[in-house]
Parts: structure tokens; C-alpha cells; sequence
């Protein structure tokens, strides 16, 4: 009787087939546009980074005739690379799509939908990695959107004064790219550290700390500052949108780094997170 049982609990296991990739990313699809806050925070967020770009680029519009000859000089390509994506909107951007990758994971945990998950697909990798595949991939083409539609206006704005910037100036399209990943970057950060933390507000917290705070508590002026410095998610896009070094606001570092170093950055956080966000959850949601 015993091995009849479980013959039949094996041929049952057998029978059931196990929910393929697609279908948990379509679950995820569905899970993350059922919530009404994605399309606010995703809208609401993207206007206001296109604000901030349009208002300085048309600020510096206004107040370019009054520059002397040799700010009006240096403007471009400089300074009309700030306007493309200023420090406010990278700053809007950071604070919403890290909230963004947060509150998609911590949100489960804190609603007990998490368990109902897991009870219906114990492969809790697989749901992780479907589930940072819909967000990162909403929030690549939300960053791409962004990046482009600031650099366009801005430099539309700029034209007016025979200021602005073209996609051909080198380190232009460098500039739009850096931008539109630090969307999903930022995302994927919050993300694992919803997943390690679980609660939203310490997650919130310590993903402004870590993404928005830390790099001006560092020093570029001293050595070990500016290693540490080269070594965070802001910093990077910062050397990444640097188009002519020493121009426009960027302060000029006695130790300056490479674009792919920057570029490394990106990759190695975006690595890091994506571990850092399987691994907890599959250790430990035993």
C-alpha cells in the first residue's frame, strides 16, 4: 500500500508540469501593472525629470547673452551637455526607480503575497529572475523614453542660441545612454536591497543613503575619497555624461578615471544586485 501511495504522489509530481520561464514573467507583468502607483510613479517621475532638464537648458537660454565672451565660448559643448540631464533629474530619477525596484519586492513580503508564490512555485530563483526581468525591462524603456526625450527638448531649447548639442558631438550619444541605464540600474539596486532588508521604509532609507547621500560625503580631493567615490552608481553616470572634461559644472578631479571604468561600475552594481536579490531570497525563504 505504501508504494502504491507513493508511485502515485511520484506520477503525480510527474504529471504536473512546471511553470515555464514565460509564464512567470508573464505573472510578473501582470502583478507589477496591477498595481495603480507603477503608472504614477513611472509618469509622475518622468515628467518631472523632463521638467528639470527643459527649465535649465531654458534658463541657460535666457541668461546666455549675458555670459561674456568666454563662458559663451565654452558653453558648448560643456555646458549644453549639463542641460541634456542635469544633476536634479539624475537625482529624481535615482530616488523614483530605486523606490520603484523596492517596493516590488518588499511589497510581496509586506502583503503576504510572497507566500502564496512560493507555495505555487517553489523555484524561488526562477520567480526572482522573472520578476527582475519585467521591472529592469519596464524601467530600461521608461529610462530610454526619459533620456531621450530630455536631450531632444533640451537641445531644442539651446538651439535657440546656437548652444545646442547633436547626437553626433562626441560623447553626445555616450551622455543619453548613461542616463537611460541609470534607470534599471537604480531599479535592480532597490530591488536587492528590498530583498535583503524587507521592509520599505529602512530599503527606502538606505537606498537614498547609499545612492544619493554617499557620494557627497566623499572627498575626490583626497586619494582614497575619490577610490571610494569611482566606486558608486552616481558618480559614474557623472564621469559618463562628462563630454569635454573640465567643462561645465563638473568639478575636476586631481584624480581623474576612465570611461570604462565608469562603465565598469554600472556593470559590476548591476551584477552584484541581480546575485545579491536570487541569492537572499532562494537562502533565505527555506
Amino acid at each position: 500500500m505504501t508504494s502504491l501511495t507513493t508511485t502515485w504522489h511520484r506520477a503525480r509530481r510527474t504529471a504536473e508540469p512546471r511553470p515555464r520561464f514565460t509564464n512567470l514573467v508573464r505573472a510578473e507583468w501582470t502583478k507589477l501593472w496591477s498595481l495603480r502607483s507603477t503608472i504614477w510613479v513611472l509618469s509622475g517621475s518622468g515628467l518631472a525629470v523632463v521638467a528639470a532638464n527643459a527649465n535649465g537648458a531654458y534658463a541657460d537660454y535666457r541668461n546666455l547673452p549675458h555670459y561674456d565672451a568666454a563662458a559663451q565660448a565654452a558653453f558648448t559643448p560643456g555646458w549644453a551637455a549639463f542641460d541634456a540631464f542635469t544633476s536634479l533629474a539624475a537625482t529624481l530619477a535615482i530616488l523614483a526607480m530605486s523606490c520603484v525596484g523596492a517596493i516590488s519586492v518588499v511589497g510581496e513580503y509586506s502583503s503576504g503575497l510572497i507566500r502564496t508564490t512560493f507555495t505555487a512555485v517553489p523555484a524561488r530563483g526562477a520567480v526572482m529572475a522573472a520578476k527582475i526581468v519585467v521591472v529592469t525591462g519596464v524601467t530600461t524603456v521608461f529610462g530610454a523614453l526619459v533620456a531621450g526625450i530630455s536631450f531632444w527638448v533640451s537641445q531644442a531649447i539651446l538651439s535657440g542660441r546656437h548652444a545646442g548639442l547633436s547626437t553626433a558631438e562626441p560623447g553626445a550619444l555616450r551622455l543619453v545612454v548613461a542616463s537611460a541605464l541609470l534607470a534599471p540600474l537604480c531599479t535592480i539596486i532597490g530591488m536587492a536591497l528590498g530583498a535583503l532588508i524587507r521592509t520599505t521604509a529602512a530599503t527606502i532609507v538606505t537606498a537614498i543613503l547609499v545612492l544619493l547621500v554617499l557620494p557627497t560625503a566623499m572627498n575626490e580631493n583626497r586619494y582614497w575619497g575619490a577610490v571610494l567615490a569611482h566606486t558608486l552608481p552616481r558618480v559614474a553616470w557623472g564621469r559618463l555624461t562628462e563630454i569635454q572634461e573640465g567643462a561645465g559644472p563638473s568639478i575636476v578631479s586631481p584624480f581623474p578615471w576612465s570611461v570604462g571604468g565608469a562603465w565598469t561600475v554600472y556593470a559590476a552594481w548591476a551584477i552584484a544586485s541581480i546575485l545579491i536579490t536570487i541569492i537572499s531570497v532562494q537562502r533565505r525563504d527555506q
